[in-house]
């Protein structure tokens, strides 16, 4: 914990731990400034609701392992009245049945997008020379097949009705395998390890003028696309199971790394489970899977506070309790995964909050239990003036992977 590591520190929304707090004055050690949102928990090298920026230096732990995760969330002409009980409960099996969730799924959708135009970018030639031929093309059949899909742990698909009654869907996941295997391959190479092998998780910041640095901002950068990709596919895929048509569209990555201006300085921008929030720049942001979600923006006033906070923001609730302390200690996966050590949240505590919330659930764990994150109206107070709701979403239907779904590759 340098002083350096606290000078940088610009800003920090709402009250941490101590681990957080010395996680993020670590980073900001390395950094030429950092701050923190007011979701933030311990993370890998970079606590989770960090902001660090770097003079043409990108973190590749800071970025993490799933590379442009994000948000996205389609308005539709549907509206809420037009749909009963029952109506949900189908349209909520639908959805279950037609997208993929959980390890390493491959999408099987006849309209599946594997002749998306990003497999033809020039980027794969960076992978291609980090990796070697066989490995990049290994890793092109794997996004081909996974780009559509949504994976398991935190990673959603949402129905939600607004303030007027209007229905969005909402949907968070990542690059899925092939942001995870960029990050674990360029994090190897930068210890001087072969592409493939399991490399410590510490700082890594590559300068980008050198040729690895060059090459995994392409890679970083090609995840992005498919990320993007990956979430509208699956976000119209879900307006087109409701019978309805897109209005408006709000997306965002919040594990990635930006080129921005910062007080006439061009930096390079890690947001590592943060939101970009320029000033009127809109947002996704989702609660847990029993809470109310929202639409916002950057203030249009551009305070002191926002350009300490980097024009940033949260991406969702926070953390409060660890996935193994909310579910407990178990043995195995899937069918045959069995409870070891009971957790603090038993699934009738899951299901009595869901009830009451009226919530449609397939799928979800106790690790993803409400009682197991903050409640995101705190979290936005917060972040003070930084942001303005626009619209608040009480979700319908939650669709999560099941509570014994193994993935690799969740945030």
């Amino acid at each position: 914990m340098s002083d350096a590591g606290r000078d940088n520190v610009t800003a920090v929304f709402g009250r941490h731990d101590e681990q957080t707090m010395r996680q993020l004055r670590d980073v900001a050690s390395r950094a030429e400034r950092a701050a923190l949102m007011a979701d933030g928990h311990l993370g890998y090298v970079m606590p989770i609701g960090g902001v660090a920026a770097y003079r043409n230096k990108a973190s590749v732990v800071g970025v993490g392992f799933d590379i442009a995760c994000g948000n996205a969330a389609i308005q539709t002409d549907l509206r809420v009245e037009s749909f009963d009980r029952a109506a949900w409960e189908t349209l909520a099996d639908e959805i279950a049945a037609s997208v993929s969730f959980g390890m390493g799924r491959r999408n099987l959708a006849d309209d599946a997008p594997v002749d998306h135009p990003l497999f033809a970018s020039d980027s794969w030639t960076a992978i291609r020379e980090s990796a070697g031929k066989r490995e990049a093309d290994s890793l092109v059949r794997k996004a081909r097949g996974q780009l559509g899909t949504v994976g398991s742990g935190n990673h959603y698909v949402d129905v939600f009705a607004d303030e007027t009654g209007s229905i969005w869907v909402g949907v968070h996941f990542g690059s899925r395998g092939l942001g995870h295997t960029i990050a674990s391959g360029f994090l190897a190479l930068s210890q001087n390890e072969k592409w493939g092998t399991r490399a410590k998780e510490r700082e890594t910041l590559l300068d980008l003028d050198l040729p690895l640095g060059d090459a995994y901002w392409h890679a970083m950068n090609l995840a992005g696309e498919y990320a993007y990709a990956g979430r509208e596919w699956v976000a119209r895929k879900v307006v087109s199971i409701l019978g309805g048509k897109e209005i408006d569209l709000v997306h965002n990555h919040h594990n990635f790394a930006w080129r921005e201006e910062h007080d006439g300085q061009q930096l390079i921008v890690v947001r590592k489970g943060a939101t970009p929030a320029f000033p009127g720049q809109r947002g996704f942001v989702g609660g847990s899977m029993g809470d109310n979600s929202v639409i916002l923006r950057g203030a249009l006033t551009n305070t002191d506070e926002q350009r300490a906070g980097l024009y940033s923001t949260v991406h969702g609730a926070g953390r409060v309790m660890s996935r193994t302390a909310a579910r407990g200690k178990t043995k195995g996966w899937g069918p045959k995964a069995r409870i070891v050590s009971p957790g603090l949240i038993s699934p009738e505590m899951m299901k009595e909050w869901m009830d009451a919330k009226g919530v449609i659930l397939r799928g979800g764990g106790l690790d993803e239990a409400p009682q197991a994150y903050r409640r995101l109206p705190e979290v936005l107070t917060a972040q003070g003036s930084t942001v303005e709701v626009l619209h608040t979403l009480t979700p319908i239907i939650v669709v999560m992977a099941g509570a014994d779904e193994f993935d690799p590759y969740k945030d």
